[in-house]
């Protein structure tokens, strides 16, 4: 009989445990919004059906895409504050040149891409704290917001109402979106080979440079990306409120950043998951207004509410991380 040496199996035991928190933590977004289903469920079980989810994951698509966005910053170690005024300016600019002069808005709405690219060239080659840069062009982008759209108003192309009217048989159409939103963004930053690029500018930078990698490339890419989705997510949300505010998009910062961290993201590293920040996406529409509303929380509430579901989350992450070392 062959003699296992005490400190072997120790060592497999530790490896095993590991292996589960790290299988738990993967698990956490998706467990994360399967409480929450669970509590609509038992407060209102009439909420679980093709309407209901219709109507509480009606702004749910916005939201994902936003966070999306400010997950590709995440991704190179970076912040952006400045995601909801411009998802409010991207819904001013649709709600008036894309539908009225459809050219000019194109063009608009691409600068402004392009403008985002532009930033993070000037955050890499001056290397500024992108928290500065990113505040600093939230007022910007809240003020061409009030120059092309003074007062609440206007009006979302038809072809856009189409799109955010859309009811497919047997799945609502914001989780069809999710799922597509999500498996899209997961091929291309995770299963391919320039996807494991940008997330190494955040990962290990040195390491790229190394191999011959342009690191101000990567982090125009990344920010032209986090440009490009604020734009689908400013149009997605003109299409579903059908009008459009220069305020309208304020509160998607934090709520994109809280995407991305219920998610399974982190400041640091270039840790993200497009399926996770998806996933807290959807947790954060759902805890927002319609659990807080089933359990008769009032409106002046609800936001300390939905901080406190972030708390809980991150220390159960926490706890989680401690297993894996």
């Amino acid at each position: 009989m062959t003699a296992i040496a005490p400190g072997t199996l120790q060592k497999s035991s530790q490896r095993g445990s590991a292996a589960r928190a790290r299988l738990l933590r993967g698990l956490l977004p998706a467990l994360s919004l399967a409480l929450v289903l669970i509590a609509i469920a038992w407060l209102n079980p009439r909420a679980i059906s093709y309407f209901g989810f219709n109507l509480m994951l009606n702004l749910a698509i916005p939201i994902a895409l936003a966070t999306i966005a400010q997950m590709f910053v995440i991704a190179g170690n970076e912040l952006d504050l400045s995601i909801g005024t411009f998802v409010g300016f991207v819904g001013c600019v649709t709600a008036t040149w894309l539908r009225d002069a459809p050219l000019m808005g194109i063009v608009v709405l691409l600068g402004s891409i392009g403008v985002y690219a532009l930033l993070g060239a000037l955050i890499h080659l001056r290397n500024l704290p992108s928290i500065v840069v990113t505040l600093g062009m939230s007022f910007v982008w809240q003020g061409l917001a009030i120059l092309v759209l003074p007062k609440p108003g206007g009006k979302a192309p038809d072809w856009l109402l189409s799109i955010m009217s859309f009811k497919p048989p047997y799945i609502p159409f914001p989780i069809l979106a999710a799922l597509i939103i999500a498996a899209v963004v997961h091929f291309g930053l995770m299963r391919t080979s320039y996807g494991v690029i940008l997330r190494g500018s955040g990962g290990n930078a040195a390491a790229l440079r190394r191999a011959g990698w342009s690191l101000l490339r990567t982090k125009i890419v990344l920010f032209a990306l986090t440009g490009l989705f604020g734009v689908l997510s400013g149009m997605a949300l003109i299409g579903i409120t059908t009008s459009a505010d220069a305020n309208i998009g304020n509160g998607y910062t934090l709520l994109s950043i809280a995407g991305v961290i219920l998610g399974g993201g982190e400041f640091v590293g270039g840790r993200v998951s497009p399926i996770g920040a998806v996933l807290g996406a959807l947790t954060l529409a759902l805890a927002a207004s319609p659990l807080l509303t089933f359990m008769h929380i009032p409106p002046d509430w609800q936001v300390a509410a939905n901080g406190a579901i972030l708390i809980i989350v991150l220390a159960a992450r926490v706890l989680i991380s401690r297993r894996e070392r």
